[in-house]
């Protein structure tokens, strides 16, 4: 792939444009090679490497699909606090593909962790010899195709070569691009923070936008931060955030076998030793993670299959935080809702009708629907002063927001997603072809 700027958008993404992205630039640490490994019948990025050369502490989230790709199966099983390499490929999600998807794994991890330890003699003054069961993979793309082993053997010396040991914001671009397969742009975010006083950064980047829903991490995210912290303190603040954030989005109801969110700290910044994960100091690298994972979460939402409109949902004065949450993501995984949206129709019934299937509590007489700012249905009637044709015109806008009040106590919870237009259909039906 030429490292060119029409090369990051699709021209089937709408009103996208450079300047939509943050400018992420360098993290102590961090490396990062993406090349094309012929993974796609056309040429395009398609296999990326983050290379930590001194070591990072990670932490992951991974789907709750009872069937899980290989590389899932290999990331659950690496115990080490520290981890070297994250390689990344496309178009093949490497699921259900058994014994020999597996060792695949096993096989480009022995050849990575070589080469690797071999640029550390080169490069470093304190060479490590880096492990196989030091690497994680991320797997996106058709589930049930034979793994390209051969392929990617043959592209690791080109990947290695290929590292960039300085980042800028087009090396990130070009990093989010290549972990794509039906997204309309690449997702990157950042924020910075403060441990002590020191400055800390948080740069993620993102790809999904079909089979979307939450049940831990709903996509492949992964977070990048020069803090100095331990991987279980990574792992309760990854917990902590994933919940209001890849845990609140749903493009079409469905789990990915591939799902995984991960947060990996270079340790490179000077800030106070941390020991558990709510002390204090915490307080503002707790919300920059979760600003870069919420921002995340809503391109992904945003950048579904076929949309054209992104749509929030907020759920209030719920029982319990359990039906605040049912309840959003009843509403948000209704194709009829999501359809309606699609049509410009504000068809509040269909909002009505999520409520009531989702087995919250609920009483009908302290129930309130609002669309946008106009309130439609007031504690269990029409609202008198309900103008149809402003809440027409209202469903025109590129973003919706749908606000329910149950009534029922002070539990609440935003879900994130998009609408049900034709597109939808033509992309999934050609996926393959």
């Amino acid at each position: 792939m030429d490292f060119n700027i029409s090369n990051f958008i699709d021209i089937r993404s709408r009103k996208s444009k450079i300047g939509d992205f943050q400018d992420l630039d360098h993290i102590d640490g961090v490396a990062i090679s993406t090349i094309n490994a012929g993974l796609y019948q056309e040429k395009r990025d398609d296999l990326v490497l983050f290379y930590f050369r001194d070591g990072a502490s990670h932490a992951s989230v991974f789907t709750q699909s009872k069937i899980i790709s290989e590389n899932l199966k290999w990331n659950k099983k690496i115990k080490s606090n520290k981890i070297y390499g994250l390689l990344i490929n496309t178009r093949n999600a490497n699921a259900l593909t058994g014994t020999d998807g597996f060792n695949a794994l096993k096989q480009i991890s022995v050849d990575l962790s070589k080469i690797l330890s071999a640029k550390q003699n080169k490069d470093e003054e304190n060479p490590k010899k880096i492990k196989p069961k030091e690497i994680l993979f991320g797997c996106t793309g058709t589930i049930g195709e034979k793994f390209p082993l051969i392929k990617i053997q043959n592209s690791i010396s080109d990947l290695i070569h290929k590292l960039k040991y300085t980042q800028n914001k087009l090396i990130w671009m070009k990093a989010a691009m290549g972990i794509l397969t039906t997204d309309l742009k690449p997702k990157l975010s950042m924020s910075e923070a403060k441990i002590g006083s020191k400055n800390i950064k948080v740069y993620g980047i993102a790809k999904g936008s079909g089979m979307i829903y939450p049940n831990m991490a709903t996509t492949l995210g992964f977070i990048f931060t020069d803090a100095n912290l331990s991987s279980s303190i990574l792992k309760d603040i990854l917990k902590k955030n994933i919940k209001s954030t890849f845990n609140a989005i749903s493009c079409d109801g469905d789990t990915s076998t591939n799902d995984m969110v991960s947060i990996f700290s270079t340790n490179k910044a000077n800030n106070p030793i941390i020991k558990k994960s709510d002390d204090p100091k915490l307080k503002s690298f707790n919300k920059a993670v979760n600003e870069v994972l919420l921002n995340l979460a809503k391109q992904v939402a945003f950048d579904g299959e076929g949309a054209s409109k992104f749509i929030t949902i907020n759920c209030k004065e719920c029982k319990s935080d359990k039906d605040a949450k049912n309840i959003s993501l009843s509403i948000a995984n209704s194709l009829l809702v999501k359809t309606a949206i699609a049509g410009e129709d504000p068809n509040w019934g269909r909002i009505a009708m999520a409520v009531g299937k989702s087995n919250g509590i609920i009483d009908e007489k302290k129930l309130s629907i609002y669309i946008g700012p106009y309130k439609i249905f007031f504690k269990g009637s029409l609202y008198e002063k309900y103008d149809e044709k402003k809440v027409s015109e209202y469903m025109k806008n590129d973003s919706i927001e749908i606000t329910v009040e149950i009534g029922m106590g002070n539990k609440s919870f935003t879900a994130y997603t998009m609408d049900l237009t034709k597109k939808y259909i033509e992309i999934n039906a050609d996926y393959r072809t």
